[in-house]
């Protein structure tokens, strides 16, 4: 390594150039272009201290022996600590509530909410609606009870005649056929209705004599329809309950009963909102067996539930 020695002439108008012009204080500046380049947990600038500055000096001992290596372009931002020695610059730690304050400051202070939140309440405002739609339909579709009433009953015929039973035990039998006209009236302005029926069942002294049923079937919106039900049995044993009927008093009034319910369901918005209705119909009526005709009007004997 070679070093050159200066002129006494050199030195001489050096020191009068720095004699004459005054000395101006130097400051260490810093100013770093984002944030992120920062070391983690430092987020405060640097304060501006003069160069001739007894803690500049050490300060800037400090960088220049540890950071004499670096690019022009590398910036600092953190407060310099110097340890005990003055001879090692220390970084404080993170502060999570600061990195805290940072980020809700540079979203504007406001919450973000993530974008599976949102989906989430959307769903669960959309299900809400549906569920306070499908029950309004619900509500306004009860009123809407189908309207039935039985017309008529005509035997084709009636007989009572004496026999004996699968096993050979004699007793009364009873043969019946019977048609049912029902008016079944659909009042709803926006749904159709399915209408059907549980067995028929045409009863002497409580026992079965004859059964039939209605058959399933669509009846639009706002519709009127009468619909007929045969109601038919043959040779019905009667055992006990035959003993005041012979094939001589054939001629004479016989107490029967009439006792079935008609179902009707109704499809308001497919299988999520469905309304169902129910009439039960008994009739209690007396048959002239002579003429096969019901004695009395229908709508005296029949009560409807």
């Amino acid at each position: 390594m070679h070093f050159h020695a200066k002129s006494e002439s050199e030195v001489t108008s050096m020191g009068a150039s720095s004699s004459s012009t005054p000395r101006r204080p130097l400051y260490f500046v810093q100013s770093p272009t984002s944030r992120d380049s920062l070391p983690d947990g430092d987020k405060t600038p640097f304060s501006f201290t003069p160069l001739g500055s007894p803690s500049h000096r050490s300060v800037s001992a400090s960088l220049s022996g540890r950071h004499s290596r670096t690019s022009s372009g590398t910036h600092f931002w953190g407060k310099v600590i110097p340890d005990e020695s003055h001879s090692r610059t220390k970084w404080p730690q993170a502060n999570a509530i600061a990195e805290e304050a940072f980020r809700d400051d540079e979203s504007g202070g406001r919450k973000i909410w993530p974008r599976r939140c949102n989906v989430l309440l959307f769903v669960s405002c959309f299900a809400l609606l549906f569920a306070i739609f499908c029950l309004a339909l619900w509500g306004a579709s009860r009123p809407y009870k189908p309207q039935i009433i039985l017309k008529s009953i005509v035997f084709s015929y009636f007989h009572v005649d004496e026999g004996a039973d699968g096993t050979g035990v004699p007793t009364i039998m009873m043969s019946a056929n019977s048609t049912l006209k029902l008016s079944v009236y659909n009042p709803a302005k926006f749904f159709g209705i399915h209408v059907v029926s549980t067995p028929v069942t045409l009863l002497y002294s409580e026992l079965s004599v004859a059964t039939g049923q209605l058959e399933e079937y669509y009846q639009s919106r706002k519709s009127h329809n009468v619909v007929s039900i045969v109601v038919e049995g043959e040779k019905v044993p009667l055992y006990g309950a035959g003993g005041n009927l012979s094939s001589s008093n054939e001629n004479g009034d016989i107490p029967l009963d009439l006792v079935f319910s008609i179902q009707s369901k109704a499809y308001v918005l497919g299988n999520l909102v469905k309304q169902k209705f129910r009439r039960h119909i008994h009739c209690k009526i007396v048959l002239d067996s002579n003429k096969l005709k019901v004695i009395g009007s229908l709508q005296k004997v029949c009560q409807y539930d």
